[in-house]
């Protein structure tokens, strides 16, 4: 049987309606706007900045609060990003079935809802938890969106600029359990600022022709087959090891940590150390994953350690 629709009835087609996204398919793409997974370790990195931050027993009520107002703030400018970013998604095929690129979310969808959800989460943390924690968050969303987003098509040095906004969170966590910046939350903010280069990098190593496709100038793209790429991995690595241990020394944290945090460091340093040696996509995907758990653990061991 074939069904048409005649004009001015106001019934639509079968294949109009297999057309048109349904409802919970339009909730889970305005999800994946908000990239949950970046979301979770910002969520993560600023509750261990809280717990940290706070001297005797934790107020849990205010952390869940914080972690309220990063979370809406977070979103919405992963959103926005999104959006800015919508045209060189497209030309990537990492990213070309995301939500704006294949037209499943307009760009003023993606717009409005990441500006509420960014103002939004501002606010909130203004209000309840404090202008300092909402400060660091707008500073976070500001050099993310504004300076991060552009620079990505003109230098290299973005992926300094994007750890710089990435690093910040466990500064919210600080400031909204003290009030303050103190010297630990700026160690939170060097470990997780370090451990990003070796991350990025190694990420652009694997999909640089992705995003040399897209013109996102990042060191693999410019400098595809020198070792810059692997040396700054190594470094960075290196660095990260180094200066992981500091909470320890400054007496954020005790022996567990120090030994963790050794132990953590070393595995990542040496799939670096592989990955420079002999560089290929598989040793890259091996950075990748330790990095991608290193993180985690690390944080994880440091809140363990402090609870102790």
């Amino acid at each position: 049987m074939n069904l048409r629709v005649e004009a001015g009835s106001g019934v639509a087609s079968p294949a109009v309606l297999r057309s048109q996204p349904s409802a919970w398919r339009r909730v889970v793409d305005f999800v994946t706007l908000t990239k949950p997974r970046v979301v979770l370790m910002v969520l993560v990195t600023t509750a261990v900045g809280y717990r940290l931050g706070s001297v005797g027993t934790s107020d849990w009520v205010r952390l869940l609060q914080t972690l309220a107002g990063t979370a809406l703030a977070a979103s919405g400018t992963l959103a926005l990003n999104q959006y800015l970013e919508r045209e060189s998604d497209g030309l990537m095929r990492r990213t070309q079935r995301r939500a704006l690129p294949s037209g499943r979310l307009t760009a003023s969808e993606a717009l409005a809802f990441g500006i509420l959800a960014t103002l939004i989460g501002l606010g909130y943390l203004a209000v309840v938890v404090g202008a300092l924690a909402a400060g660091v968050t707008l500073a976070t969303s500001g050099i993310y969106l504004f300076l991060y987003t552009p620079l990505k098509r003109l230098t290299p040095l973005s992926t300094i600029v994007g750890a710089i906004s990435g690093a910040l969170p466990p500064l919210t966590g600080w400031a909204a359990a003290r009030g303050e910046l103190g010297s630990g939350g700026w160690v939170l903010f060097a470990i997780v600022f370090l451990w990003q280069v070796p991350h990025t990098l190694a990420i652009g190593r694997l999909y640089h022709e992705d995003y040399a496709r897209a013109g996102i100038r990042i060191l693999p793209v410019v400098d595809p087959e020198g070792r810059s790429t692997e040396l700054q991995i190594v470094v960075g690595s290196l660095a990260l090891w180094a200066v992981a241990l500091l909470p320890s020394l400054v007496g954020l944290t005790g022996s567990r940590y120090f030994f963790g945090a050794v132990a953590l460091g070393g595995v990542f340093l040496a799939c670096g150390i592989v990955h420079a040696l002999g560089p290929s996509r598989a040793s890259a995907r091996q950075v990748v994953l330790a990095s991608v758990l290193h993180l985690p653990l690390l944080f994880a061991l440091m809140a363990f350690d402090a609870l102790g």
